[in-house]
């Protein structure tokens, strides 16, 4: 599928930026631009909210006003790239903590007449996972089974309606020679496609 409307996340949570992880964003976004789709682009680290403590405040607690944007920005795309670098084999706790805030119910999902999970409100949309990492990523998909990855995939991004949701994991980032001009390539193509 080839989105028109694209929104980009940028999840690493250094705010000073000049990471890889936004050199592939801002590669992916400018070939996006370039072929014609709109595209916006938001960046986790520049936002300021709490951490929810409580299923109460996930379930009723009011959504803090930095992440109003960042909801409009969601619904109104209709493909996700979301990127980030793979910390203590996971996604960075405060890209974590944004999504547990944004996907909240009566948004990201329905509830149902028990008040157990019901519609997939984000439904219709596609969305791509980028995420660094110093390790080989035949090692993490294959020894550790991308096992965090998957269940940011399954319980988060499909749970709320998501897909297809592909995945470019991107290895060994700090080694030298032509793979981060490689990947940055890539991600352009993908950007050009709206994939």
């Amino acid at each position: 599928m080839e989105a028109a409307r694209i929104l980009i996340i940028q999840g690493h949570p250094d705010p000073a930026g000049q990471h890889f992880c936004h050199a592939l964003a801002d590669s992916y976004g400018g070939a996006a631009t370039a072929a014609a789709r709109e595209v916006r682009r938001l960046d986790v680290a520049r936002l300021d909210f709490p951490l929810l403590r409580s299923k109460r405040e996930w379930d009723t607690g009011a959504l803090p006003p930095a992440l109003a944007k960042a909801q409009q920005d969601i619904a109104w795309a209709e493909h996700l790239v979301l990127i980030f670098p793979l910390w203590l084999g996971d996604m960075p706790a405060l890209l974590k903590g944004f999504l547990e805030q944004v996907a909240r119910p009566g948004f990201a999902i329905g509830v149902d007449a028990r008040g157990g999970p019901g519609a997939k409100l984000l439904k219709g949309r596609s969305a791509r996972v980028v995420v660094t990492m110093g390790m080989p990523a035949f090692v993490y998909r294959w020894y550790f089974g991308a096992h965090s990855i998957r269940s940011l995939e399954r319980n988060i991004l499909r749970f709320v309606g998501f897909a297809p949701v592909r995945r470019s994991l991107i290895g060994l980032v700090e080694a030298q020679g032509g793979r981060r001009e490689r990947w940055l390539a890539a991600l352009a193509r993908l950007g050009r496609r709206g994939a």
